[in-house]
């Protein structure tokens, strides 16, 4: 029996094309036998190739192996087009109910008086309450890069001020003229 025509009058034309996930299409699947399962099979068993595609032709959907892995592979007959469109908007959901992770920026002087820093702890409490990552960092102007040992210790001050709300995701470190830490809210229980 030679290749069949991929557009035959009357019907639509199957699918024969591996695709992005791996899954094997109509001709593509290559097994002599294969495990027929889903809502589409009168019975569910094994069944030759010719005749899950003979199947899969009279109600005009795909046969699509879904475990290329069993022995004999599982396929299923179904509307391959609309499983695709299906799977596109799962993931365009899941991307959408994904966790947006914002970051809010404090600032200080490596001088900051102890009301300044009380001000700018409060508000970095509330940030890490509603989710948000905190990215603390000092800037050095001019030739007060002399205080950076006072710039850390200012921050990792504020680490310790935090550690109820949120954890330091690591030691301040010094970029160009700023010293960095960022600190990531605490897991909800």
């Amino acid at each position: 029996m030679g290749p069949r025509p991929n557009n035959r009058p009357g019907q639509r034309p199957m699918q024969n094309k591996k695709d992005e996930d791996g899954l094997r299409i109509n001709e593509e699947i290559t097994a002599s036998q294969v495990r027929l399962v889903g809502e589409n099979v009168p019975e569910q068993g094994v069944y030759s190739l010719r005749d899950a595609l003979r199947m899969a032709e009279e109600q005009e959907l795909d046969l699509v192996e879904i475990s290329a892995k069993a022995d004999p592979p599982v396929c299923k007959i179904m509307d391959y087009q609309k499983f695709v469109y299906q799977q596109k908007k799962k993931a365009k959901e899941m991307k959408a109910n994904a966790a947006k992770i914002v970051i809010k920026e404090i600032r200080f002087g490596p001088n900051t008086d102890e009301h300044d820093f009380q001000f700018k702890l409060k508000h970095a409490q509330e940030f890490l309450q509603e989710g948000s990552k905190v990215k603390a960092s000092v800037f050095f102007k001019g030739r007060s890069i002399i205080y950076a040992d006072h710039g850390e210790k200012l921050l990792l001050r504020f680490a310790v001020e935090l550690e109820e709300y949120g954890r330091a995701e690591q030691m301040p470190k010094l970029e160009g003229k700023r010293m960095i830490m960022m600190i990531a809210p605490l897991k909800k229980k």
